[in-house]
C-alpha cells in the first residue's frame, strides 16, 4: 500500500507515533525525516487522489489548515519562512509537505527546494521522526493547533 495512503488512513483514526493534531480540514504529521526540526505533512481527511478532487468546501478547509500548520512551526520553531508543496508526482494521494525553513541552513541550501538536499537527508536513520528526540516539539505543535483551531 503507498505510504501516503496508509498514512492518511492512520491519522483519520487518530493513529501513528507522528500524528500532530486532527483538524477541521485535515490531519497533520511529522514528516519522516526531521533533518529540518518540524516538517510536516498535511493529509486529507480520507484518502484522495488530488487536491481538485474534494469539493469546495473541504478545499478551503485543508489549505487553510495548510496555512495554520505554518503558523504553528514559525511560532514553534526558529523557522524564519515556510516552505509549502502539494506535488502529486510520486504519490497518487493528496497530501501537502510543510518545510521550516533556517537561518542555519547554508546559503545554497536556502535559495534551493527541500528536495535537492543530499539523499542523506532522506535516507540516514538518524534523520528520521524518533518519538525520543522530536516528541517535545510535537507537542508543541499538538499544543499550539489545538489553542487556534477551536
Amino acid at each position: 500500500m503507498d505510504a501516503i495512503k496508509k498514512a492518511t488512513i492512520l491519522a483519520s483514526q487518530g493513529k501513528g507515533d507522528n500524528l500532530v493534531a486532527q483538524l477541521r480540514g485535515g490531519n497533520v504529521i511529522m514528516g519522516h525525516t526531521q533533518f529540518l526540526p518540524g516538517y510536516c505533512i498535511l493529509l486529507p481527511k480520507h484518502v484522495t487522489p488530488t487536491l481538485n478532487d474534494l469539493d469546495l468546501k473541504e478545499r478551503v478547509a485543508y489549505l487553510k489548515d495548510m496555512s495554520i500548520v505554518g503558523d504553528a512551526l514559525l511560532h514553534c520553531t526558529q523557522a524564519y519562512r515556510i516552505n509549502y508543496e502539494i506535488l502529486g508526482n510520486t504519490s497518487n494521494y493528496l497530501h501537502a509537505h510543510i518545510f521550516p525553513r533556517y537561518k542555519k541552513e547554508p546559503l545554497i541550501r536556502k535559495k534551493l527546494p527541500v528536495w535537492l538536499y543530499s539523499k542523506k537527508y532522506w535516507l540516514e536513520p538518524k534523520y528520521w521522526f524518533n518519538p525520543k528526540r522530536d516528541d517535545q516539539l510535537k507537542n508543541k505543535l499538538t499544543n499550539y493547533l489545538k489553542r487556534v483551531s477551536q
